[in-house]
């Protein structure tokens, strides 16, 4: 097929390369040109644009890899440049409002599928790229009423061509309320632990719990405060209940209480067993 990757960062050209290995044609739209000659340098895409505009009647698939908001600005630019039977999706950390907006936006003839594929790294850019960071990852579909199996098929065989190991269907609300616990509680809880400490000589003596702890720490604040702010709701209800489990810690400790300690490590440690499995 004729796909289109808007937006060649990290997933972007990580998709680009894995469809192009897969034997798609993919065209690669950016209005970096440093990240388009990069992309085509290193044959990651088949060809680069920084006007989508050019491609749209080109593709099957249109994929945007940019921030939501990019997203549908770009898309009320363009709406007369889709042609009929165009599959439009995204990879945004958020689905509910994107979803919606995005379905009552593009044409009938025009479906768009929000798709999340569970997969990063700490570093963006083009050149941190690699299609292997999908390889055993979750990858989510989140239909609507709106969508047609054979759309739903389409971006499901894209999943497995990919590598995922695990393809899940949830609706737009429930992707959100998920995503929030499983992807935002816990960069909240990475940032908000960096940034607690005040000692100087903290990273002459971190080990391998405080490494995997704040990894996800190093964050794209531009994308992230706007993936927060547009499932805030979810986000809040979520850090209130970490909050709730981290009081019966704080507790505990004021009180001395040795028992209430070894309760809820027993329990952190049944449930996290429950993830290898």
């Amino acid at each position: 097929m004729k796909i289109a990757v808007v937006g060649l960062g990290l997933i972007g050209a990580s998709v680009s390369k894995g469809l192009l290995d897969n034997g798609h044609e993919v065209y690669g739209v950016d209005i970096d040109q440093d990240a388009i000659n990069y992309c085509e340098k290193n044959k990651l895409i088949s060809k680069g644009f920084s006007d989508m505009g050019e491609v749209l009647e080109k593709c099957k698939i249109v994929l945007f890899s940019v921030y939501p908001k990019t997203m549908i600005s770009l898309t009320e630019k363009y709406i007369d440049k889709f042609k009929k039977g165009t599959i439009v999706t995204d990879v945004s950390g958020v689905k509910k409002e994107v979803v919606a907006k995005m379905q009552r936006l593009l044409p009938p003839d025009v479906e768009f599928v929000g798709v999340h594929p569970m997969a990063g790294r700490e570093k963006i850019g083009a050149e941190y790229s690699d299609p292997n960071i999908f390889k055993g990852a979750n990858y989510i579909i989140t239909p609507t009423e709106e969508n047609s199996p054979s759309a739903l098929k389409l971006l499901e065989d894209i999943g497995i061509e990919l590598g995922f190991k695990k393809i899940s269907y949830l609706t737009p609300e429930r992707h959100d309320e998920m995503i929030a616990f499983t992807s935002q509680l816990t960069h909240a809880i990475a940032v908000a632990l960096v940034n607690s400490d005040k000692d100087p000589d903290t990273y002459n003596f971190t080990g391998d719990s405080y490494r995997e702890l704040t990894r996800i720490a190093m964050i794209n604040g531009d994308l992230w405060s706007e993936l927060f702010l547009e499932n805030r709701e979810n986000l809040i209800d979520r850090i209130e209940e970490f909050q709730e489990r981290l009081d019966i810690i704080k507790e505990a400790l004021k009180n001395n209480d040795r028992k209430t300690l070894i309760t809820e490590f027993e329990k952190s440690t049944k449930k996290r067993l429950t993830l290898e499995k």
